[in-house]
């Protein structure tokens, strides 16, 4: 999939990896309030938007009077964001079974992995980077099982309250090798490289692998990694990458790449060029 930017779009922001669920609030409301005052023309989600994601249809499940509706609470925020400006949203390792009745309902556009994302005449190869973690054996054949669209059917087959329960059973594992110190493989340098020359891109933006960052990989490649939200970490992690294009005649044609926190999204950098 390729995406050119309109001309007008002069600041586009960049996150993934916020992992929202309803026990974690703090995340959720720094998300909310970011998408609410974010100067950005566009807003790309790169993937694990969602802890987990069990299917379109936990939209529609029954709820008791004093239940909040998280879902249905992400859903209008996402709504609200994209009545201003356009928000594309990429399935992650944790959220693939999104699909379009999600993206109907929040009036977003899901986001093919991997989509060129073009500006200003510069290439950007836009993935949420799992794929490319060659090293972690075990989840590329989980994920070779999981993307299969037979698997993903009879999944989607079962009772929603079955998926419920084998989520949290997957939250409790993922949660154990955290405690554990579990080190997760990186995206291998070669097989990337490979993708942004096939793509004709020189530049990556990705997430996943929580190590942000920005990675020269020779030849005037480079490698832009996304932070993964946690605000009730210590000390609490959130971060948007934000390309901002100068709109001054000397600046022209060029894409600055800034790392900036979601409390300040709301402004934009008066920096030399801007």
């Amino acid at each position: 999939m390729e995406l050119l930017a309109p001309d007008h779009w002069r600041c586009i922001d960049f996150i993934s990896d916020l992992h929202l669920q309803a026990d974690e609030p703090d995340t959720f409301q720094t998300w909310r309030h970011y998408l609410q005052h974010t100067a950005a023309d566009a807003v790309f989600i790169l993937g694990d938007l969602f802890e987990v994601w069990v299917g379109d249809d936990v939209l529609e499940r029954p709820r008791s009077p004093t239940e909040s509706g998280f879902e249905l609470d992400c859903v209008k925020v996402l709504r609200n964001a994209a009545s201003r400006m356009n928000v594309y949203i990429m399935q992650g390792n944790r959220d693939f079974l999104m699909g379009s009745a999600l993206m109907n309902a929040c009036a977003c556009t899901l986001l093919e992995d991997p989509t060129v994302f073009e500006i200003s005449g510069q290439r950007w190869l836009l993935t949420h980077g799992d794929a490319l973690c060659l090293d972690d054996t075990d989840y590329m054949q989980f994920r070779s099982m999981v993307r299969d669209t037979q698997w993903q059917q009879d999944f989607l087959g079962q009772p929603l309250a079955k998926r419920l329960e084998l989520a949290q059973q997957m939250r409790l594992q993922s949660e154990a090798r955290k405690q554990e110190g579990t080190v997760y493989a990186d995206v291998d340098v070669a097989a990337a490289t490979a993708c942004m020359d096939t793509l004709h891109a020189k530049h990556m933006i990705h997430g996943h692998t929580h190590r942000p960052g920005n990675h020269p990989m020779g030849a005037g490649r480079e490698r832009v990694v996304l932070s993964d939200w946690d605000l009730s970490a210590l000390p609490p992690r959130a971060e948007v990458v934000r390309l901002y294009v100068p709109t001054t005649s000397q600046h022209a044609g060029t894409v600055r790449v800034e790392r900036i926190s979601p409390s300040t999204a709301h402004l934009i950098a008066s920096t030399p060029g801007a």
